[in-house]
């Protein structure tokens, strides 16, 4: 039987992905998790949980012991908050916990799930450029994630691929732009910023880091993203998927980052997080256009049609009573 590895995150929505087709693969699957009911899900989708937590370093090269490959799935991923030391520890001192512990257990790859917003995505031919201007506090805690553990893996003797996936779509996302699909779809949404964005289907995700851990070169960036749409067609897919039209307004961005900006205010000055704030807006509004082609060729996937992942997620959405069925 081939070495175990371990998912960091397996409970999460990348990470849980990643986790239930390491597990259908057949492979030996420990995930690390921090509490009772994150080991019940993890022993629930057929892998082993091993206490730990990526903050606490002691605990992660045992977790890792005998393991030849680690998924680094774990992160926060947060908008809106009043201080941004939650997002640098986890996503940055917590990614160097693991890549040191990896180094020690004598792991030989780590899979590093990093993110599309770390990169430029520029005009066509200049794409995929390092980001020197930040549109989140997220956006730079996971750059300067990937930058530090780029640097350290090679010194360490450790194998590092880096997996940059756009906005990650299907069933089991109900945060972020997921958020406001879900209320357009149960007809609470009545304004949105209208922009391009690159999304690609939770499976092509996680199949995508399988696929890395045995093809991905050392240090490669492999940007993950299956189609780039406008924010108003995603929910004209969606109305169509689920038998309903919404009537929606787009507003312009400035007088939204405005508003965004008002919202935000007292609940910072308070240390509370907003549930809109400028920087939220502000990615909504920036132009992304991610060009994955070059990654699925690559690795040797393609991706699942966003007419498909719409309609995934509508059904799980609509199974759990997030979403009235039509």
């Amino acid at each position: 039987m081939s070495a175990p590895v371990l998912v960091t995150g397996g409970t999460g929505f990348v990470g849980g992905a990643i986790l239930a087709q390491l597990v259908e693969s057949g492979q030996d699957v420990r995930a690390l998790v921090r509490t009772s009911e994150g080991a019940e899900r993890v022993l629930a989708a057929g892998a082993r949980p091993v206490t730990g937590d990526i903050l606490e370093r002691e605990t992660l090269a045992a977790a890792m012991a005998g393991c030849e490959i680690v998924y680094h799935a774990a992160g926060l991923n947060l908008m809106c908050l009043p201080r941004p030391g939650p997002l640098m520890r986890t996503n940055a001192l917590g990614s160097v916990n693991v890549v040191r512990a990896a180094a020690r257990a004598g792991v030989r790859r780590v899979v590093y799930t990093s993110t599309a917003a770390t990169l430029d995505p520029g005009p066509p031919g200049q794409r995929d450029r390092d980001r020197d201007r930040f549109l989140s506090q997220y956006a730079r805690s996971k750059s300067e994630a990937e930058r530090l553990v780029c640097e350290l893996a090679p010194s360490l003797g450790l194998e590092l691929v880096c997996v940059n996936p756009a906005s990650v779509q299907g069933p089991g996302r109900t945060g972020g732009t997921a958020r406001w699909l879900i209320s357009y779809a149960n007809g609470r949404l009545h304004w949105m910023i209208d922009a391009t964005v690159s999304l690609v289907d939770i499976a092509d995700c996680a199949r995508a880091h399988l696929l890395a851990a045995g093809r991905g070169e050392p240090l490669r960036r492999y940007v993950i993203s299956g189609h780039t749409r406008r924010l108003s067609e995603l929910v004209r897919i969606l109305g169509e998927a689920a038998g309903t039209t919404q009537p929606l307004h787009f507003l312009p961005a400035k007088p939204a980052l405005v508003g965004a900006t008002l919202v935000g205010l007292p609940f910072r000055a308070l240390g509370r997080r907003a549930p809109v704030c400028r920087e939220m807006l502000r990615t909504l509004a920036h132009e992304h256009a991610y060009d994955g082609e070059p990654a699925a060729r690559e690795l040797g996937f393609s991706y699942t049609p966003l007419e498909d992942t719409m309609r995934r997620a509508l059904a799980w959405y609509q199974e759990r009573r997030l979403v009235r069925a039509a």
